[in-house]
């Protein structure tokens, strides 16, 4: 049998072996199933691309990079909840430039509350592409910092976006109901 023919047979047997373990230990990582996944696959993907000298040590040399996989992830998805607090102070900042009457600043405000809601009930990946296209970064910077091709910036923007509107519409409908529900009972219905 070939040399190049057994490569891929041994990969399939280490990924076999260690994908549960190595995604078990990346969600207790990152509590974020989906995250651990993609966290996971991108181990295994250094792994076929560099394996280490001794396959026979396979096992810690996953554990060591799963652990940076992991890191760095929580830490761009700490820079991340940075930039959505920056997000909204900019938001904020921009709107007290303008005295809004009483009703303006309600609408504002639960415009915002709304706006953050559906931004935390999105992946931090969706989050993070979102708001660093809002803070101005090219698809380059952004794939820079989400560490992802720049070939599909542009789909994951289109994709976070849809998600975004779509939860953005149920919100609002949770409100919309919420209140309907109230002026019913308000009314005597």
């Amino acid at each position: 049998m070939e040399e190049s023919a057994q490569v891929p047979e041994l990969f399939q047997r280490l990924f076999r072996e260690h994908y549960p373990e190595v995604a078990r230990k990346l969600y207790s990582l990152t509590g974020d199933y989906a995250a651990a996944e993609d966290l996971a696959q991108e181990v295994f993907l250094r792994l076929y691309r560099s394996p280490p000298d001794r396959l026979e040590a396979v096992g810690a040399w996953l554990h060591r990079v799963l652990t940076r996989v992991g890191y760095d992830y929580l830490r761009h998805r700490s820079s991340g909840k940075a930039l959505l607090e920056k997000e909204t102070a900019r938001v904020a900042a921009w709107s007290e430039g303008a005295a809004p009457s009483g009703e303006a600043e309600v609408i504002r405000e639960w415009e915002i509350d709304i706006v953050r809601r559906v931004l935390q009930k999105l992946s931090d990946r969706d989050r993070n592409a979102l708001l660093l296209r809002e803070e101005g970064y090219s698809y380059e910077e952004i794939a820079r910092r989400l560490e992802i091709n720049p070939k599909i910036v542009g789909t994951l923007l289109a994709r976070a976006e849809e998600r975004m509107k779509k939860k953005y519409g149920q919100e609002e409908e949770l409100h919309d109901g919420g209140r309907k529900e109230t002026d019913r009972q308000g009314a005597g219905f």
